[in-house]
């Protein structure tokens, strides 16, 4: 099935676009929290550390193999494309409906929702406790109407033409790169002490979770199944704050060169923010002592760090850095997003009017279906839950899709590769066997979440039904 959509399109984002929205759809806010959860689950430097380096590494993996799918299909969609061309429209349309009603918009609603907790640092009546309304069943704080806003400007932004979202996401991504090196640079030469450093990796491999008790730390030593468990949860976390950088692959039809550039903008962007990850990571652990990373006060790891290293200005220092890198990141969600609804509805499997481009040559009316029911999505979840709904869709749809490099590489030995998957098959086997595994643990260890994903993909089923019937008609 051929779309006519992308020639409309007009390429007009060079590789290095391209890598800033790799990695500024990446970098949200979850390196400056998430290591507090993964350091109560496991409690030991050596594992922390590990959880992002693997988490790195099994993003760095999945991006190079996209690289081969990127080339053969360059069109708007992107991943949508490829399921359709490996599998069927059925699949397709199961990873298009689950994108939209969590993968993409939960994204944007929970990053949202983070920028608008940093921004209470700087103007208190943001804040979460500052409670707008209350309705009984539903209560609504000024931090919510703050990321609906944000929501809607950036929505706003991406509606007046790709070069507005463009300049937005180099500019913030750019920002962000510059003040996270420089957040791990100050650390490590004004914050770092050698006694900290040397307490933390004393005992770096003994995996324990940690738990507080009337103040007291209470250790208990992991093994067996509970320590895949742990391990499970930990790496949730660190994926999560790698996602995002299969969003290059949507906007395809606007990149110059795609078949060569979608491949080398996922390969630099994923390894230069692995790199960062894992640098903050050090540094922290060269800063604060193990206890102080895992509770520190609401998760805000990166907050404790800039007190040590700035005194009483790092809390502002962070809230900044954070309300910049969530901004920019959500811009690149946002501008992405609405591309996967107009290729859909190109296909007859969604709104007619999201396939339509405005004057600007954008899916406006995509990008605004979008706005509306992640604003919804910032009045119901907390960061966490909408985390954990993300995390087990979207392991099952990178398996399935890297699945497909095989499946393609059987249905169509034919077709133009510019670019192949590297290490295929051995790297693109290890993603499969360990994003399945994380995907399973979590349905065993994170059910009261993972669950209802699942849930939501199987809704996709009978939708996918009504739509063919009433493209039918």
């Amino acid at each position: 099935m051929e779309n006519n959509q992308n020639s409309a399109f007009r390429p007009s984002l060079s590789l290095l676009d391209a890598t800033m929205i790799v990695a500024g759809s990446m970098i949200g806010s979850g390196v400056f929290l998430v290591s507090a959860e993964i350091t109560r689950n496991l409690g030991s430097a050596g594992w922390l550390t590990l959880m992002w380096v693997l988490g790195g590494i099994v993003t760095i993996i999945a991006a190079v193999s996209y690289g081969e799918l990127s080339g053969m299909f360059p069109k708007a969609g992107g991943q949508y494309v490829y399921l359709r061309e490996a599998y069927n429209p059925f699949v397709a349309f199961l990873f298009g409906w689950t994108q939209f009603s969590v993968i993409q918009t939960g994204t944007i609603a929970a990053v949202a929702v983070a920028f608008a907790k940093f921004s209470s640092y700087i103007i208190p009546s943001f804040s979460e406790e500052n409670i707008l309304m209350d309705l009984g069943f539903l209560k609504v704080s000024a931090a919510q109407v703050v990321a609906i806003i944000s929501i809607v400007l950036l929505t706003w932004i991406n509606t007046r033409g790709i070069r507005n979202g463009k300049i937005i996401q180099t500019v913030f991504t750019l920002a962000k790169l510059l003040s996270l090196f420089g957040l791990i640079i100050f650390g490590f030469l004004l914050g770092a002490k050698q006694e900290i450093w040397n307490a933390n990796w004393a005992h770096a491999w003994d995996a324990v979770s940690l738990t507080q008790n009337n103040g007291e730390v209470v250790t208990t030593l992991l093994s067996g199944l509970a320590l895949f468990g742990a391990v499970a949860i930990s790496m949730k976390g660190s994926l999560f704050s790698s996602d995002a950088w299969n969003n290059i692959t949507f906007i395809a039809a606007e990149i110059k060169n795609p078949q060569k550039n979608i491949g080398r903008a996922l390969f630099f962007g994923t390894l230069l923010v692995t790199i960062v990850y894992v640098s903050a990571n050090l540094m922290y652990l060269a800063v604060l002592p193990l206890h102080d990373i895992a509770f520190a006060a609401k998760d805000r790891v990166a907050v404790a760090a800039a007190q040590e290293i700035f005194g009483g200005v790092g809390s502002t220092i962070i809230a900044v850095m954070i309300m910049v890198s969530t901004f920019g990141c959500n811009n690149g969600l946002i501008l992405s997003g609405a591309r996967i609804y107009s290729t859909m509805a190109e296909d007859g499997l969604f709104f007619k009017k999201a396939a339509k481009l405005n004057s600007f040559n954008v899916p406006a009316n995509g990008l605004w279906i979008q706005c509306v029911w992640a604003s919804l999505l910032c009045l119901s979840g907390k960061y966490n839950d909408l985390l954990v709904l993300v995390i087990f869709g979207v392991l099952i749809f990178y398996v399935l899709t890297i699945l497909g490099i095989f499946i393609l590489r059987k249905k169509r030995p034919e077709a133009p590769r510019p670019y192949k998957a590297f290490g295929y098959p051995v790297l693109p086997l290890i993603y499969i066997v360990v994003a399945t595994s994380l995907a399973l643990l979590l349905l065993v260890f994170e059910s009261n979440y993972a669950l209802p994903g699942l849930g939501i993909i199987l809704l996709g089923i009978p939708l996918y039904y009504i739509a063919v019937r009433t493209q039918g008609k």
